[in-house]
């Protein structure tokens, strides 16, 4: 027997017009790129997307094309959004963070015909349209009148745009399967993977992220949106909160301490979100320059953090300066990202001290909807006991099955499960514990570094015979590339030398914090590189705490 009940899509043009209906006068605060704030609401980014919608059909634009983005957290991008998925297309968030290479290599893999562009960022794609034989148009997001100079020929003006052009009635009618949006994900070796998000799987991960025992988001709420939008989605929360109503605070590229407590206090931001290294930087300006009595006044009452880690200092920080929970959350770009979040128990709710720091310091439990799974060697699954590590893998209505342009179910087993790369291990209440990465990825800042493709690098110098990347505790970046070299006999290489090599090959935010020659580099009975005894060697290297 089947139910009695209606059947309607999921998708993201759902989204915006319950946010217009229901709580179109909540404000959205952006910071643009010259340091002003300007205002909009959701009743008015909802009719902007829809003429965002027109006037990328009106340039040639068809459903299932991809429009790629590259830029900051700013109202146009969060237009961008709404306007690309709900008409059918597929938003294509590029880091500008990236490497060049890298950059040319995902925006030409994506095949975007249509891309979009912060002014401030334009330098970088400048030197690389030239490689990018797939992109016809350039839209700089940005009104005519504060078009940056440039030798791009036919840049168009997006405010212009947009103000040219009336908004659609209503969006189309989409199967909720249809693909939304698309980010790659550099965490593995070789070239990035891109992950291709469904309407269906982005209202269904924004449903897991409002609910209580996740972030537990709500109308009540003023959003501080840290993480970046060409980054998981911003962990999904531009659709998490339009789906709750929350405000919206956006801040441009200026994360630095002042600029972000000065959101804190002046928007009276209630949640906020992000990589542990960037609340370093904050805690450690308000920690220097805000009064006891400016502290206090603060609304802000939780922080999430994921991507890297959380130190215990920094839960322990958050606590003792401005009495805020701090909880972690774990996820990867390819699990939309959020699949667990850190929120005590019942049984927990008296925990005090460090009892409550050794809870908060775990990856949390899986939301509704994420299974997770820790495999020994042969494959069988652990017990849930807190004891036995292996590799951790995860299934779910949001977590992908294949990368972009591979075959279906190429990513996972035959039972569906995905290798996350991570070793972990479970307790009996089901908070995870990540304990190890399988692969020798660096995450510094909550970024991916390839330590092999760092070792290719190196190698390619002519005076090195083998190296060895690993990633060092640090104390601000929780992880940082150190470079270990065996040199070919009667050779000398000097770390300013060496690092401007690298400079030619990698992005500069790889480069490694030191550099080390050493007589020899120790390896495994297979002759593959002995990591694990070289991160216990150079634990202490860089000052941080392993």
């Amino acid at each position: 027997m089947i139910g009695l009940m209606q059947q309607q899509q999921l998708t993201t043009g759902a989204l915006i017009d319950h946010a217009a209906r229901n709580h179109g006068r909540t404000e959205i605060v952006s910071r643009r790129a010259d340091g002003a704030l300007e205002r909009s609401d959701w009743g008015t980014v909802s009719r902007r997307a829809r003429q965002v919608a027109a006037m990328l059909a009106a340039l040639g634009a068809q459903p299932g094309d991809r429009v790629a983005t590259l830029a900051w957290n700013r109202l146009p991008h969060l237009e961008l959004y709404y306007g690309v998925t709900a008409a059918g297309m597929v938003l294509h968030t590029v880091n500008p963070r990236l490497f060049a290479e890298q950059i040319r290599y995902i925006v030409d893999h994506g095949g975007a015909r249509i891309l979009c562009v912060d002014p401030d960022l334009l330098p970088i794609v400048e030197p690389a349209v030239t490689d990018l034989a797939g992109i016809e148009q350039i839209i700089v997001l940005c009104a005519g009148d504060e078009m940056p100079e440039s030798a791009l020929p036919g840049l168009l003006a997006y405010h212009d745009l947009v103000a040219a052009t009336a908004p659609i009635a209503a969006w189309p009618a989409l199967d909720e399967n249809t693909a939304s949006s698309l980010c790659y994900t550099s965490g593995t070796t070789g070239n990035p993977k891109g992950v291709l998000y469904s309407h269906r799987s982005t209202v269904l991960h924004a449903f897991a992220a409002c609910a209580a025992d996740s972030m537990a988001l709500s109308a009540r709420d003023t959003v501080l949106l840290a993480p970046p939008l060409f980054h998981v989605n911003a962990w999904g929360l531009p659709f998490t909160s339009a789906m709750c109503g929350a405000k919206l605070v956006m801040p441009g590229s200026a994360l630095d301490g002042a600029s972000i407590y000065q959101l804190l206090r002046d928007e009276g931001v209630t949640f906020s979100l992000g990589v542990p290294t960037l609340w370093f930087i904050v805690l450690d300006y308000i920690q220097r320059q805000v009064s006891e009595a400016d502290r206090a006044a603060l609304k802000l009452n939780r922080v999430f953090m994921g991507g890297a880690a959380t130190p215990r200092a920094l839960i322990e920080l958050f606590r003792d300066l401005l009495g805020v929970t701090a909880n972690q959350a774990w996820g990867m770009t390819e699990t939309s990202p959020v699949s667990t979040v850190c929120q005590p128990l019942a049984h927990q709710a008296g925990l005090t001290g460090d009892a409550l720091t050794d809870i908060l310091a775990c990856q949390g439990r899986a939301v509704f909807g994420i299974e997770l799974r820790v495999e020994n060697e042969d494959g069988n699954a652990l017990p849930h006991d807190g004891a036995g590590s292996g590799l951790l893998k995860v299934r779910g209505p949001w977590v992908l099955n294949a990368y972009f342009g591979s075959e279906p179910g190429s990513a996972v087993d035959a039972d569906g499960w995905l290798d996350t790369g991570d070793v972990a291990r479970i307790d009996a209440d089901g908070f995870l514990h990540l304990t190890d990465r399988a692969k020798d990825v660096i995450k510094s800042g909550g970024e991916w570094i390839s330590s092999i493709d760092l070792e290719n690098a190196a190698t390619a110098h002519p005076a090195v015979a083998e190296a060895a990347v690993i990633g060092v505790p640090h104390p601000r970046w929780q992880e940082r590339p150190l470079l270990l070299l065996r040199l070919h006999p009667g050779e000398r290489i000097e770390k300013p030398a060496m690092l401007d090599h690298l400079t030619r090959h990698v992005a500069r935010w790889w480069l490694p914090d030191d550099v080390l020659v050493v007589d020899d580099l120790p390896h495994t009975a297979t002759g593959k590189l002995l990591k694990t005894e070289l991160r216990a060697r150079y634990r202490e290297h860089l000052g941080g705490v392993g």
